[in-house]
This record gives structure tokens, C-alpha cells and sequence, in this order.
């Protein structure tokens, strides 16, 4: 209730200060929630000398398949000396709208890449005419490529209608790295030291590639990131207050990565490839459109190497009787890695009404993680009690298919659209650790008594089937609905010394949404919408005699509603407003009851009985351009109930040493406060200057009824960025990029902060077909940096210490080969998206991974 009553308090004060403050403007369908529709978005467009209170507006759709020209740019100019008096950037429904025209004749301007300009007279005769111009059709252009020239740089930070947009492509630093590399530079994003993402401080985001849900993403998004070359990456979205059309998952929002498309017509090949003292990657991809239809075949490999670092860990736990037991670890770390993903893809555009595309995407992963004399040391009573040295072997493996299949249907009015989609992905993976005691006695070895293992083969898979309709309703309305059924099968078998067992976890989910959009003349844009979803599971885990107990986990259903609000206002500014209700399922890894004792200190079990978690998110935004300079500002608040939470136990193993068990249990309350703010200037057509901070204050409780284990923690994280570039004359760019993120607060203690960066170097050649690059990571820091830890309760005190040696050199190359031309925007292929799992690195209740432990067995979305 005091959240219900909080957000009304911010809405009236939201309406009250635009009305009494802001003159009302023009607007349309589209135009009302984007700064895009506002003169001052335009850099280099002149003020009109005379202000009326005429309006101008209308569509821009591509002639050939009717569907809209997004962010065509529009130009006003006057008929008799051709001077630009005002101008606009459509909005992504090519809707357009001019306010405040003076009586004159002129001349309305369009144009886009790929496009002929399309100019239109325009005569206004009365000072407050509203001319609609309705649709205005584009023809493509047949340009080659090396005849076309566009002015300008796109901004490597864009600000759109729903969702902030990082152009990785134009960031040189990131080219020989991967996607754990491009995302730290992301406004909003944090990722920590082990590749776990958390958007304004919450590890509960849903990550997409191209719309859709992977497969690759299966095991852990942490390790899905470190496969995926930064080369392939063009951009990433991030969508905070995601609508009604998309999955309720997610709670902190939507991370969108947009991997490199080519929609030219012609045959294209690019390759690209880096080597560095940590890694490398090689990726080739060949594209051939003619007319309306294509095909794309391409692949990429990674390789990670010379990873290395170390950990030292000191626990206390206290038993029941106060007597207190010492635990010390430390080893040194290694890890290497091979990655592998090949497409196939495949589009039709049937007609100017149907078009039909499929796809089919493999991967393989191989990951190895090793601690080398792992020492553990066990005191009581200050005396030394045991003692012993190990190595420790965690193998990784997986392989993946996802296949895809999307047809539209378009009809004769504007953005009316049918949609039907389907998708089958599969994920295998096998996860195992040994470790090997040494200096035991022959007879021990003999028995085998020297070795521990555990083996845990897994397989995810998921089939859906989505159906979107969209229509508008005059001029300044949209309804969107649709339905969707995703079914789940999961298998996990465990084997190890003394235990066997498996699990089988069928979910499906049958979901229906409604949106609807309404944009006003006075530039006011409303979206609200709701989603339904019923989800129904059906689990059983067999134990090692081989008897099967049923799970017993109830059908639930639940409604998830949106609501997002903008205002236009004068001077370049838009002001936002939303609230979102979102869901988080647990995945695998927090399902999976396989015991993962690595690190035989730290032991952690899943639970299949695990709910799901509720997320309330408010959000109110300010963007604003004046000159060449863009800012935004966001509050948000965000409260969390039923969260799953890790607890941690002190116990003893079968000789009586004293260990850590950890399992997840619906007990968390998360609510954090925040701000994001975040600048980007463009100095001159070289330079350009941005950074920004993220700073949140985090409340977290697990409320959990015995004292001995009952946890709380708060107060305040923040992370801050900067980033440069400078574009040199004769082919020559330089970027530079840092990154710091303060104190974290966990549950149960604090993590230390830690801080990168990157300075690269590239040159272009042969027009712009190849270029050769040099980059540097962490050049100052040989020796690694360290990053401090705690954990304090009751029973449990643990200090830990990580180093991390990544600093890196590495030489880049790419070359494009092709004579290919220009073509339309396309029909936005639609395709199922798949965002409704609570994935994880971490154990998503601020806790710190248990030093040395590897991934629960079998982790990652069930599929």
C-alpha cells in the first residue's frame, strides 16, 4: 500500500508541474514520448525567425512493403530561399509532428540512408491550420555503397522511446574482448569480477540475443558472455520498464544484445579476429541478398588463456556449545576456455504483405577451472587439527541448438500486423569436478581414497509458440495483443561417492497480453497494458534405490500489469514516468538438488520447491539535449518480495570437519533507491566525452524466523564510468574507457569494489574495408588487483581475499569483402522472446560465492 500510495504522490506531482509549468505543444501518434519529435533534437537546424501556431504531421512508410521508415529525417524549409526552419526525427511508427509553424509556404524534406529524399509543399494560410499530411512514401534508393556518405557520428550512447541504447560497434576498445567486456560500459549495468550482470543493482535481469532467448545463455549468463565475441555485438539495449508484450520476467528489466545484421543487397563476407595474452577469437560471416531473398552462414570461435589469479579464505563457525572452529584456504586459480557458435539463416519477403524467416543456430562450450594446492587448514581451540593439500578440476561442457521459424502478415493500413512465431532450443551440458588429495598414504590411494568426484549431466529444453496482432485505431491510438506457450523439460542426473540421484522438472507456461498506446496533440504519451500468465509444473526427484518422489509444487497464475507516461516539453526535454509489476521464476541452478563440493569447505544444494519472487519497479526520467550535449536522470524504486535467497549453515561433513552449506530458500526482502545519471557530449565531429554514475541504496532482509540465521544488511552502491574517443584524420580513432564500482552490499556482509580500464588505438584502410587495432587493458596493474569480502552472522565469520592478474594486450584485425548495395529497412522480422527465468551467477540474494566452489551442476534456465 505505501508503494501504491508513494507512485500517486509522484504522479500528481508529475502532471501538476508539466501543466503549470510547460506550454502545450503538437504532437501525434508515436511523437508524444520521444525527444526525437523536438527541433532540438536535430543538431544544425535553425529556429524559424517567426513562430505561429500552425501544425504539420504525418506518416513515412516504405513504398514497396508499407511498413514505416523509423527515425526518417524530417527538414522544414522555406520554399523561397530553401532555409530550415524546423525539423523533426520520426519516432519507430515513422509517425513525425512540427508545432508552432509561422504562415509561408514551404517545403517538407525526408530523408533516409538507403532511401530517395521524398520533399513535399506545404502552404499554411492560417496561423493555427493542423495539416495532416497522412502517409508519405519513400522509394529505396539503388546507391552502391561507396556513393553514399553520411554526415555526422552516431553517439555511442542514444536515449530511446523505451530503452537506452550502447552502440558497441563504434567503441574501439571493445574490439578482441567479449560481451562480459562490452556490457561493464553499459549506463545502468554493473558487472562484477565473475561476469555476473546486475542492472541498478539487482542480478534479476533477463538477458536477450536478437529479441530472442539462447540457448548459449542456458548454463549461466555469466559464462554465456565470456563465449560471445565483442566483435559480433553492434549494440545493447537496456529496457527497464519493459510492456506488457514482453515476458514478466525479469524484475530489474531487460538486457537486449543486438549482434551485427547485414540487410545490403549483394554478396558480403567479414572476418575478423584478435589475439591477445588472454585470449582470442576468430569469427567469418558471409551474407548473399538479391531482390527479397536471403541467406547468411557464419561462425566465430573464442579461446580463453593465461587466466589466472588467486584466493585466500579464513571462516570461523561456532557451534551449538560456543566452541569456535578455524577454516584457512588458499590456492592459486587458472581457467581456459573454447567456445564455438555457427547460424544459418534464412528470409523471405513473399510479397509486399508476407514475409517468412528461419534460422538455426549451433554452439559448443568447453570450460575448465582449476585451484592448484588448494590448502586447507583446520584449527580448534588454536590447535591445529587437519591439514591437507589438493587439486581441484571443474570441467564444464555443453553444446546447443536453437531453431526458428517467423512469418508476418502485414495489411494495407499502416502497422497493422499478424505475427506468428515458433522456437525449439536444447541445451546438453555436462558439469563435473575431482579433486585430488595429495601426500595421502599408498593404502589410502589404493582404496581410492585420494579422489572425490561428482558428475552431473543436464539437458534443458524448450518449445514455444507465440502469436502477436497489432492494429491502430485512428491516428493516435495503437492496441496490441497476443498469446504465447512456452512447455519446459528438465533433466538433471548426479552421481557421486555415497549419493546418486536426478531430478525431472516440467514446466509450461500459457500467457496472454493487451496494450494499448495513445498519444495526445499536447505531446502527453500513455502505454498501460496487462499480462496473464498460468504456470503449471510437474517435478519428481528419484533417489539413489531408485524410488521417485513427486514434488508437490501448486499451478499458480498471475497478472502483471505496466503503466508508462511521457511528456514532451520545450527546449529538447522528455519526462517519463512508469511502473511495472514483474515476476522471477528460479531456474536450474537454484532448482537443482545435485550437491556441489568443489571446495569441500563450501558446499551448496538447490532446492526444487522453490516459488517465485514479485518485483514492484517505479521509475521517473528526465532527458533533456541542449546543444551537443545530452543528459538523462532517473529515479527508481524497486521492492522485492518472496525473494530467493541463499542461507548459509555451519555443519560437519562425515569426519566431523566443519563446513558451509548453502541452499535457497523463499525468505528475501529487496528494495533498493536509486539514481542514474548519465552524460554525452559531442565536442566537435572528433571528439566526444560521456560518463555517468549509478548510485542506489539497498535494503536486504531474509526474514527468517530463527535468530541464528536471521540476516539484514544496508546502505548505499555506487559505480561510476567514463569513456572518450578522438577520430583522427587519414583512417586514425582513439578511445579510451574506465570503470569503478564501490563497496557492494550483501546480505550477510560487504564485497570490496574494484575498478578497469582500457585504452585502444585502430586504423582504417582501403575505404573502410579493413582495419588493424591495438588495445590495452589494465596496463598499470601487472600484479592483478585485489577485491576484499565478508560474511558475518551469528555463526559464520569469513574474509576472503581475490586477486585477479587481467591486465592484456592484443593486436585486432577485420576486413569486409563484397561489392553489395543498398536496400530497404526490411520488414522487422518478429520472433519469440523468451524472457521469463531468473538466470544467475551469484546466488541472487547479495551473498558472496563460496570462495573456490564451481557452478551447481546442470545450472541455467530450464529449458
Amino acid at each position: 500500500m505505501k508503494n501504491i500510495l508513494l507512485f500517486s504522490i509522484i504522479f500528481s506531482l508529475f502532471t501538476t508541474t508539466i501543466s503549470a509549468q510547460f506550454p502545450m505543444g503538437g504532437g501525434g501518434f508515436g511523437g508524444g514520448g520521444s525527444r526525437k519529435n523536438d527541433q532540438s533534437a536535430i543538431p544544425g537546424t535553425a529556429q524559424a525567425t517567426a513562430k505561429g501556431s500552425a501544425k504539420i504531421s504525418g506518416y513515412v512508410i516504405d513504398s514497396s512493403v508499407s511498413k514505416a521508415v523509423e527515425y526518417a529525417s524530417i527538414a522544414l524549409m522555406t520554399k523561397a530561399d530553401k532555409k530550415i526552419v524546423d525539423g523533426a526525427i520520426c519516432d519507430d511508427k515513422g509517425k513525425f509532428s512540427l508545432s508552432r509553424i509561422a504562415v509561408g509556404e514551404y517545403i517538407l524534406s525526408v530523408s533516409f540512408m538507403g532511401y530517395q529524399t521524398k520533399k513535399v509543399e506545404v502552404n499554411i494560410t492560417n496561423k493555427n491550420d493542423e495539416i495532416d499530411l497522412g502517409i508519405i512514401k519513400m522509394n529505396q534508393s539503388t546507391q552502391t555503397l561507396a556513393e553514399v556518405t553520411v554526415e555526422g557520428q552516431r553517439s555511442l550512447i542514444e536515449d530511446k522511446v523505451d530503452r537506452m541504447v550502447y552502440n558497441a560497434e563504434k567503441d574501439i576498445t571493445n574490439k578482441g574482448g567479449d560481451g562480459t567486456d562490452v556490457l561493464r560500459k553499459v549506463p545502468s549495468l554493473t558487472v562484477d569480477l565473475d561476469g555476473n550482470v546486475s542492472l541498478r543493482g539487482s542480478q534479476n535481469v533477463k538477458v536477450l540475443i536478437n529479441n530472442k532467448p539462447s540457448t548459449i545463455l542456458a548454463s549461466s549468463i555469466a559464462d554465456a558472455l565470456k563465449q560471445i565475441p565483442a566483435d559480433m555485438i553492434k549494440s545493447v539495449e537496456v529496457i527497464t520498464s519493459p510492456s506488457a508484450k514482453y515476458d514478466a520476467e525479469g524484475s530489474a528489466g531487460i538486457i537486449n544484445i543486438i549482434t551485427k545484421k547485414n540487410n545490403l543487397q549483394g554478396l558480403s563476407l567479414n572476418f575478423d579476429s584478435s589475439v591477445g595474452i588472454r585470449g582470442g577469437n576468430l569469427s567469418l560471416n558471409g551474407s548473399y541478398r538479391m531482390g527479397n531473398m536471403g541467406f547468411s552462414l557464419g561462425g566465430f570461435a573464442r579461446a580463453n588463456y593465461n587466466v589466472n589469479g588467486r584466493f585466500d579464505n579464513t571462516q570461523i563457525t561456532t557451534g551449538i556449545d560456543g566452541s569456535k572452529t578455524t577454516n584457512i584456504q588458499g590456492a592459486e586459480t587458472r581457467n581456459s576456455g573454447l567456445f564455438g557458435n555457427y547460424q544459418l539463416g534464412w528470409d523471405w519477403d513473399i510479397n509486399k504483405t508476407n514475409s517468412i524467416s528461419a534460422s538455426v543456430r549451433l554452439g559448443a562450450r568447453n570450460q575448465s577451472n582449476f585451484q592448484d594446492g588448494l590448502l586447507t587448514q583446520i584449527f580448534r581451540n588454536n590447535l591445529l587439527n587437519n591439514a591437507n593439500t589438493r587439486n581441484v578440476e571443474s570441467i564444464d561442457n555443453s553444446n546447443n541448438v536453437d531453431a526458428n521459424i517467423d512469418y508476418t502478415h502485414t495489411f494495407k493500413k499502416p502497422q497493422q500486423e499478424l505475427s506468428v512465431s515458433g522456437q525449439f532450443s536444447r541445451n546438453n551440458r555436462n558439469s563435473e569436478f575431482t579433486n585430488n588429495i595429495l601426500n595421502l598414504p599408498d593404502s589410502l590411494i589404493a582404496r581410492g581414497l585420494n579422489r572425490i568426484s561428482n558428475v552431473n549431466p543436464s539437458y534443458n529444453q524448450e518449445a514455444t509458440l507465440q502469436i502477436d496482432y497489432q492494429t491502430p485505431i485512428g491516428k493516435t491510438q495503437m492496441i496490441e495483443f497476443g498469446g504465447k506457450d512456452i512447455y519446459r523439460t528438465v533433466n538433471s542426473v548426479f552421481k557421486q561417492i555415497g549419493y546418486n540421484g536426478a531430478l525431472d522438472y516440467n514446466q509450461n507456461i500459457t500467457a496472454s497480453y493487451f496494450s494499448y498506446t495513445l498519444t495526445t496533440k499536447s505531446k502527453y504519451s500513455l502505454k498501460v497494458g496487462g499480462r496473464y500468465e498460468y504456470t503449471t509444473i510437474d517435478a519428481n526427484q528419484t533417489t539413489e534405490s531408485g524410488k521417485v518422489n513427486g514434488i508437490s509444487i501448486p499451478s499458480y497464475g498471475t497478472f502483471v500489469p505496466s503503466i508508462n507516461i511521457s511528456k514532451s516539453i520545450k527546449g529538447g526535454t522528455t519526462l517519463k514516468i512508469a511502473y511495472n509489476r514483474r515476476i522471477q521464476r528460479p531456474s536450474l541452478q537454484f532448482l537443482n538438488p545435485n550437491t556441489n563440493a568443489s571446495n569441500p569447505s563450501n558446499v551448496t544444494v538447490g532446492n526444487p520447491l522453490l516459488a517465485p519472487e514479485f518485483t514492484n519497479n517505479y521509475e521517473f526520467t528526465v532527458n533533456t539535449f541542449f546543444k551537443n550535449t545530452f543528459l538523462t536522470t532517473a529515479l527508481f524504486m524497486r521492492n522485492t518480495t518472496g525473494g530467493i535467497q541463499s542461507v548459509r549453515t555451519s555443519t560437519v561433513d562425515a569426519q566431523n570437519r566443519p563446513i558451509i552449506l548453502t541452499n535457497y530458500l523463499n525468505i528475501g526482502n529487496e528494495d533498493a533507491y536509486g539514481m542514474n545519471l548519465f552524460g554525452n557530449v559531442n565536442i566537435s565531429n572528433k571528439l566526444q566525452l560521456g560518463g555517468g554514475t549509478d548510485i542506489y541504496y539497498a535494503i536486504l532482509k531474509n526474514n527468517n524466523p530463527n535468530p541464528l540465521y536471521n540476516a539484514s544488511n544496508e546502505g548505499f552502491v555506487a559505480s561510476f564510468r567514463l569513456f572518450g574517443s578522438y577520430n583522427f584524420s587519414k583512417g586514425w580513432g582513439l578511445q579510451t574507457f574506465a570503470f569503478y564500482r564501490g563497496n557492494q552490499v550483501q546480505l550477510q556482509g560487504n564485497q570490496g569494489g574494484f575498478g578497469i580500464y582500457s585504452l585502444g588505438v585502430k586504423k582504417d584502410f582501403m575505404n573502410k574495408k579493413g582495419s588493424i587495432g591495438l588495445g590495452a587493458e589494465n596496463f598499470f596493474t601487472p600484479n592483478g588487483f585485489t577485491v576484499k569480502s565478508n560474511v558475518d552472522s551469528p555463526t559464520i565469520a569469513q574474509n576472503s581475499v581475490t586477486t585477479l592478474r587481467n591486465m592484456n594486450f592484443k593486436l585486432t584485425f577485420s576486413y569486409k569483402i563484397g561489392k553489395i548495395t543498398f536496400t530497404d529497412g526490411k520488414k522487422k522480422k518478429k520472433s519469440v522472446n523468451n524472457d521469463d527465468l531468473k538466470d544467475g551467477g551469484g546466488d541472487n540474494g547479495g551473498q558472496q560465492a563460496a570462495p573456490a566452489a564451481a557452478p551447481a551442476g546442470g545450472g541455467g534456465r530450464p529449458r
